[in-house]
């Protein structure tokens, strides 16, 4: 590095190139690529006896990087520490700050809600020192959850399996889904019936359908058929008559912007993502994606955040685009504000585009199809925040027979508002009925069609989806915006708990690891500890507690915990039931059981040592073997890696690593296959005989990169130039030859 220039050390490389694009010649802007500082992974690295005193060492296989930062911060004339503007990212700015051996007047912090010129460059013209504070209660989070890791851990090797791991956050996140599990199982179904009365108005024969409601004016559950036979009887021959309509209008506003749990929540409902994968494609966006003709431009702000704030120039801007582009009847008048929850902390902004103006549509040729779909989110999501409401017309009537009520309601929506932009999506359907009702008076006569009543049995609450877990971590206190993510990757990981379709189900061993958690260590695993905790590390970073004194305070009675523990369970091994499958072994007949290997999930013999049979889960995928018809299985190699291959095996043959779809080629009627991997991939036909058949080396389609797409179209420029001079010459050519034969017939 050139000597004199400042330095700026981010976390990512993309980010770094970001950045210096935005501060010029002057900085040196180079990466972290996150810690190079941490605790030891071979032994605890807490001397807990003096005072809980970590000890930290570099980051094994960063040295080369280390020393190349160490040579570049010595030529600075000033280092800027722009790791993320979080507690984390405060820490390893403190880490960096020690282990270059900076001194105050030369180290600064900065940091950058969002990757955008302005704020990079007022950023940098506004530094401050490192918040003591927030690098406390980041120690205090890493030590505690070092702890209860490396203290519980062994105790689980020795008392139910090898290699299990315990944490503070994921204990807790494992017993809420065990809980729900119990719950589900618990439950006892209630019976109830719905009664439904057709109605004909008469006059112009139109009709409706309202649902029993009640006695008079008071709601009445039907729970047994001899109750619906009762009102079934009573209104059969009775005259219906309408005895109210209720008309108004219903204003329902949209929701807030996102924070980091709703963006994991909305973007696994929307669009399938989990949490991890969400949180990283929000990254690329923050980080600097490049767009032709502007270069990398970060696209949204600082996606690790639990504050609705939004800041006085976003809401101006959003209000000059809606009124632009949708009308001032599309603004509701001022800025909508909202307020961020008690507790919650308010260091940056909601997640919202650093520019509305660089709407999805505009930026989607330079994104990939994951980055553009969650894109399009955020951006909805904040300009929907600012926008009208959306207005419905109601109605609502109320009809009686024989002494009991019926009730009818229908919305129709009446102004747009902000479901022009955007509607946040559900969890649950209701099961209301929305049919659209005739033009109804009170005292009006009705004509009953007929009568139809169903059945139905009250539901158990269902299991957690990743993102209602999230929402439920959220409510309860339990863990932080950047812990949402990694708490179900790690249950999930560690098969605490498995996904059946979007659904989180414990696992025997997930069940009885928080058996053992619940009975020995109530308070790892007790929301309310957890969320107490949570709160202490916030009074940390407060500067209103002590970090020291918060673990001294929990650590007297873990300890005490762990030695009760161990003398309760000597000698106990508890055993982890094996999960029945549906198949019996082909040698000795006995119902195999799931088992997990090196390269996942296989059926064994219940049977071993003595019977050593194995053989693979069977995943059925979409369409038909192209060779002979049969069924197309999902293989794992010795390597892990995924094939797809006929059932038949070799008596057939046919093997590929391309992923059978549900489509059927139109010309040769055969299955269509796609190439593995992320991203809007086309599928292809395989089928050598049929016009429609890809080659192997054309079945990628990868979208092109801004210098690839530059290329193309300077070639596809030149074959038209080169082909315009070849048509002149040919035009040139034949006016020649004409002017030649004019002359030869004049001169004859």
């Amino acid at each position: 590095m050139a000597r004199g220039k400042d330095l700026v050390i981010v976390e990512s490389p993309a980010k770094a190139k970001t950045i210096e694009k935005y501060l010029g010649s002057g900085y040196k802007v180079t990466a972290s690529m996150g810690h190079l500082r941490d605790l030891p992974k071979s032994k605890m690295g807490v001397d807990i006896e003096h005072g809980f005193e970590p000890q930290y060492i570099p980051v094994r296989d960063k040295k080369d990087l280390i020393n190349e930062l160490k040579k570049e911060a010595k030529d600075a004339k000033t280092v800027y520490l722009a790791t993320d503007p979080d507690r984390e990212g405060e820490a390893i700015s403190w880490h960096l700050k020690e282990l270059l051996e900076l001194d105050d007047s030369k180290a600064k912090r900065v940091t950058f809600n969002e990757i955008t010129k302005k704020v990079v460059t007022e950023s940098i013209q506004n530094p401050r020192s490192i918040d003591q504070d927030l690098v406390d209660a980041q120690q205090a989070r890493r030590i505690l959850d070092r702890i209860v890791g490396y203290e519980l851990s062994p105790l689980l090797w020795r008392k139910v399996k090898k290699g299990l791991s315990a944490g503070r956050v994921q204990s807790v996140a494992t017993r809420m889904v065990v809980d729900r599990e119990e719950e589900i199982e618990a439950f006892k179904p209630q019976e109830y019936w719905l009664l439904d009365a057709r109605l004909n108005c008469g006059e112009d024969n139109s009709a409706f359908t309202a649902r029993f409601h009640g006695k008079g004016d008071k709601k009445q559950e039907l729970h047994s058929k001899e109750e619906v036979d009762l009102v079934v009887n009573a209104v059969k021959d009775a005259p219906f008559s309408v005895a109210d309509v209720k008309r108004g209008e219903k204003k329902k506003s949209p929701a807030p912007p996102f924070i980091t749990s709703t963006l994991q929540q909305e973007a696994s409902r929307r669009l399938g993502m989990t949490p991890r994968r969400t949180m990283s494609i929000a990254q690329q966006l923050y980080e600097g994606v490049e767009l032709s003709g502007q270069g990398s431009v970060g696209l949204i702000t600082y996606m690790r955040t639990d504050s609705l704030r939004l800041s006085e120039e976003a809401l101006a801007a959003a209000k000059d685009y809606i009124t632009a582009h949708y009308g001032a009847e599309y603004y509701p008048g001022k800025p909508r504000h909202f307020k961020t929850k008690a507790g919650a902390q308010d260091a940056h902004e909601a997640i919202r585009p650093t520019d509305i103006n660089l709407t999805p549509e505009l930026v989607r040729k330079d994104l990939t199809q994951e980055q553009y779909r969650l894109y399009r989110l955020i951006w909805g999501r904040f300009t929907a925040c600012q926008m009208a409401n959306a207005v419905y017309d109601n109605v609502a009537v109320d009809v009686q027979a024989a002494g009991y009520s019926f009730r009818a309601n229908y919305s129709e929506l009446k102004f747009k508002g902000y479901t022009a932009v955007y509607e946040e999506a559900r969890d649950e359907e209701s099961s209301e009925l929305l049919n659209p009702l005739p033009n109804l008076s009170a005292g009006q006569r009705l004509y009953l069609e007929k009568l139809t009543h169903e059945q139905q049995f009250t539901q158990p609450p269902a299991r957690y989806t990743e993102a209602t877990l999230i929402r439920a971590m959220e409510e309860k206190g339990i863990g932080r915006p950047s812990t949402y993510a990694p708490t179900i990757s790690a249950i999930t990981a560690r098969d605490y708990v498995i996904k059946e379709g979007k659904y989180l189900k414990p696992t025997p061993l997930g069940q009885v690891v928080t058996g053992l958690m619940k009975e020995h260590f109530a308070d790892i695993v007790d929301l309310k500890f957890t969320n107490q905790m949570e709160a202490e590390l916030d009074e940390i970073e407060r500067g209103k507690a002590e970090w020291r004194g918060v673990l001294s305070n929990f650590y007297g009675g873990f300890s005490e915990e762990l030695s009760e523990a161990e003398k309760a369970m000597d000698g106990v091994k508890i055993k982890v039931p094996d999960v029945l499958s549906d198949e019996y072994c082909d040698v000795c007949g006995r119902q195999m059981v799931v088992k997990k290997g090196r390269f996942g999930y296989f059926l064994a013999c219940p049977g071993f040592p003595e019977c050593t049979f194995t053989k693979p889960i069977v995943v059925e995928m979409p369409g038909k073997c192209p060779k002979c018809g049969g069924r197309i299985l999902k293989r794992t190699s010795k390597k892990g890696y995924v094939f797809y291959a006929c059932e038949r095996g070799t008596d057939c043959g046919f093997i590929t690593w391309d992923v059978p779809t549900k489509d059927f080629c139109p010309a040769c009627g055969k299955t269509m296959f796609k190439h593995s991997g992320r991203g809007p991939l086309k599928s292809f036909c395989i089928n050598e005989a049929c016009p429609n058949f890809v080659p192997e080396d054309k079945r990628v389609f990868k979208k092109k990169t801004p210098e690839e797409k530059a290329a193309a179209e300077a070639k596809r420029a030149e074959k038209k130039a080169a082909a315009g001079t070849k048509k002149t010459a040919r035009k040139t050519e034949t006016t020649k030859k004409t002017a030649a034969k004019k002359k030869t017939a004049a001169e004859e």
